[in-house]
């Protein structure tokens, strides 16, 4: 009788980090569907919800990652951008440096809420740090995403960033409530 050991190839760990990283991406693609398309081309949506839940819940690493997932499966065509759209023209186009933006940010509030690559129990942390973390993934897709945008509508900075100020507010609002979720549902996140 020969005796057989299991062979464990990817740590258990590790494999629910993916899977929740896809469930994220997932997410991040349903909340760009809720979206309404303004003029200028840049529509309002909820993907900030999905970009800012992934890094605080997923941390730098497996936030990023999921991120990473979400757009290249919309460079690759698959229709999860804002209002179905889909394919490099979108990255390339008025809305490409906040999808930049996002994979940035989710690292960077990855790491300020987590402080390691490892992330922690979501309900550990303070209101504080998870709000200055949001707050600076938001500059990051701001940063990004106003230059990308003033560059491809041919407009100078000032002009794009005064266009742009109503969707920071908007995201402000999505940051507040957002530190709402995690306060209220860190334990329920962490069991999930």
């Amino acid at each position: 009788m020969s005796s057989h050991e299991d062979v464990e190839l990817v740590p258990d760990v590790t494999v629910e980090h993916l899977a929740r990283a896809v469930l994220f991406a997932a997410l991040t693609a349903v909340l760009a569907q809720a979206s309404i398309q303004l003029p200028g081309g840049i529509p309002f949506s909820f993907q900030p919800f999905g970009v800012f839940l992934a890094a605080l819940v997923l941390g730098p690493l497996w936030g990023g990652f999921s991120l990473a997932l979400y757009v290249l499966a919309g460079v690759a065509g698959a229709p999860i951008f804002s209002n179905g759209a889909a394919g490099l023209g979108v990255v390339a186009g008025p809305t490409g440096g906040f999808l930049v933006g996002f994979l940035l940010a989710a690292l960077a509030i990855g790491a300020v809420a987590h402080r390691r690559v490892e992330p922690r129990p979501v309900a550990t942390l303070s209101t504080p740090v998870a709000l200055v973390a949001l707050l600076v993934g938001m500059a990051i897709m701001y940063a990004i995403g106003i230059p990308w945008f003033a560059s491809v509508q041919g407009w100078s900075l000032p002009r794009a960033a005064t266009f742009l100020a109503p969707f920071a507010l908007g995201d402000l609002i999505k940051v507040a409530i957002t530190v709402g979720i995690v306060r209220v549902g860190g334990e329920a996140i962490d069991r999930a």
